[in-house]
């Protein structure tokens, strides 16, 4: 058997090596060098897929493994760090109050649920409907890690947190369409939402540095519901 046949799955499974990684992280409360696995899988998450276009090597194999690493990665490893971060807020108040963290890992199963659609959606070839998981698993990340301080001085930041998980869990398997960063031309025409975007998040990334990034794919979800309002008009 050739080799190159394995090279996309070899990826795959760096991808989930570096999920599994991410979540030991956010366990020992190191919530910076998780969201960097995270980062780290989501790149082994783009070009497994491009090599296995580019080699003309895809299997269903590949598929089933691809859904399993990305739920580790972008679906079991942010949890662990939302559980991780709850935890140390309400550690010692004992109670319901020590149930709170585990309201995470309903993110986990929902990105396993928006993993089986997008699998069986034969919409979603240019574009999205629900917000990705990568997307979703940076947004948890680099909010963690770039504002959690200032999170947990808001009143009742533990309730925000966990209302929010279940905002975002909803938003993953919504049936909200999304735009996708692929350039069929390089032109403006057609592509100016895409370039929008893409030029904005220069600014908020110098200005806000990694809280940025949870900033940006915010910015993402709202200019696609603003392109879908006015597409319909």
């Amino acid at each position: 058997m050739s080799i190159k046949k394995h090279i996309p799955n070899t990826i795959t499974c760096c991808n989930l090596i570096s999920g599994c990684i991410a979540t030991c992280m956010a366990f020992y409360s190191e919530w910076d060098k998780a969201l960097l696995f995270i980062v780290i899988g989501a790149v082994f998450d783009f070009f497994d897929g491009m090599s296995a276009r580019l080699l003309g090597v895809s299997s269903p194999i590949g598929k089933e493994l691809d859904s399993l690493a990305d739920d580790i990665t972008f679906g079991f490893a942010p949890s662990a760090i939302l559980f991780d971060y709850l935890y140390c807020q309400v550690e010692g108040m004992g109670g319901l109050y020590s149930l709170l963290p585990y309201v995470a890992f309903v993110m986990a199963a929902f990105s396993a649920l928006r993993l089986a659609k997008f699998n069986l959606d034969e919409r979603q070839t240019t574009s999205f409907i629900g917000v990705p998981t990568p997307a979703n698993a940076l947004f948890w990340g680099s909010l963690i890690v770039g504002s959690g301080k200032a999170i947990e001085a808001l009143p009742y930041s533990i309730y925000v947190v966990v209302a929010a998980i279940f905002f975002t869990s909803y938003l993953l398997i919504a049936e909200i369409p999304l735009f996708a960063l692929k350039f069929k031309h390089w032109g403006w025409r057609g592509n100016e939402v895409k370039y929008i975007f893409i030029l904005s998040c220069i600014p908020l990334l110098l200005l806000l540095q990694v809280s940025g990034i949870a900033v940006i794919i915010a910015w993402y979800v709202v200019l696609s519901l603003f392109t879908n309002i006015n597409k319909k008009k």
